[in-house]
């Protein structure tokens, strides 16, 4: 049995039914969003492309009696943290052999529009069953229509980003927050660093630490827990330059940006309750 190979496809910002409030922030933050898309599971999003990854916003229509209301559970802020699956159905088969707690594929469309065209992106997920994860959505994505996703024309960003390099998970016991990783695709993909653990996937990595650790490398930036022990608490973007990246964060009136060590840091109650770092 061969596990799946960690690659990340995109994280996501829970808007709940707030997705107005989060465009705008978003696109102050520097990021060029694709239009409004609306998927056939009944929820609506926004995408910021990079390279190879894209974060996404993601909510439920206002008054909303139907579809993804699941999304109304969650609090504001990162609330996904997605996998890439070229074949969904082998990673469900693999991860059901290595006994990981995993749903059967759900598929699902989305109408896009671009220049010169339109088509339906097709997409089919797989996901940790209910419960498993308790700081969010943890899933992978097999995309049948990658070129109406991954368009140039939408990676271009005012404030340099070209990659999710980071995601910032908060877990009383890391270790055992790590331990799903390491089911899914080996314990060699697995670190530990001096307050918890990292999981290498790809490029980027998802560093699972103590509330405290979060505190002490981001101080007041932190997102709002509402009442939570276990959150997703931020992302890292890396950008073509933090000049570049300031002056969009200054263009977009962002406030309490603080830099620093070769990095700038924003504040979660900026960013629809994730703490941002952006880095060279």
């Amino acid at each position: 049995m061969t596990l799946p190979v960690a690659t990340l496809d995109h994280v996501v910002i829970n808007a709940r039914d707030d997705m107005d409030r989060a465009a705008d922030t978003y696109r102050r933050l520097g990021f060029t969003l694709t239009e409004r898309g609306y998927h056939s599971l009944g929820s609506m999003n926004h995408l910021a492309m990079f390279g190879t990854d894209y974060l996404e916003l993601i909510a439920v229509p206002k008054g909303a009696t139907s579809g993804r209301l699941d999304l109304l559970e969650f609090p504001l802020g990162l609330n996904g943290l997605v996998f890439g699956s070229e074949d969904s159905a082998v990673t469900y088969e693999s991860l059901a052999k290595a006994g990981v707690p995993i749903d059967p594929p759900v598929e699902f469309t989305r109408p896009v529009k671009f220049a010169g065209g339109e088509g339906d992106a097709r997409f089919r997920t797989v996901r940790m069953k209910p419960g498993v994860v308790p700081y969010g959505r943890v899933y992978y994505c097999h995309h049948f229509t990658r070129e109406l996703v991954w368009r140039d024309e939408w990676r271009h960003h005012a404030n340099g980003s070209v990659a999710v390099v980071r995601a910032l998970i908060v877990e009383p016991d890391p270790a055992k927050g790590a331990q799903l990783y390491a089911d899914m695709f080996g314990p060699e993909n697995v670190r530990t660093m001096r307050d918890g653990k990292s999981v290498v996937v790809g490029n980027s990595r998802f560093d699972i630490m103590t509330e405290q650790a979060l505190k002490t490398e981001f101080g007041r930036a932190v997102p709002d827990a509402a009442g939570r022990t276990a959150y997703m608490a931020g992302l890292t973007f890396r950008t073509t330059s933090l000049d570049k990246a300031a002056k969009a964060l200054e263009a977009g009136g962002i406030m309490g940006v603080t830099r620093h060590g070769g990095r700038l840091v924003v504040p979660a109650n900026q960013a629809i309750n994730a703490v941002l770092e952006f880095i060279e």
